[in-house]
């Protein structure tokens, strides 16, 4: 899967805000990102992110 740091992704669950589309931070291992709803910033596995994107928002 292509993803660049500032990419927008949607999530097939939305955080607890309700937001389902978050930002791309930091990418590695754990990807750090942020909910475009409330602001939040998340650190998660490579391994729960890939399998949890619905789609990639240019």
């Amino acid at each position: 899967m292509e993803l660049k740091i500032g990419d927008k992704i949607e999530m097939k669950k939305p955080h607890p805000c309700g937001s389902k589309v978050f930002t791309l931070l930091r990418l590695g291992m754990d990807f750090k990102i942020r909910c475009e709803g409330c602001g939040r910033e998340v650190m998660v596995s490579r391994k729960k992110i890939e399998k949890n994107i619905k789609k990639v928002i240019d």
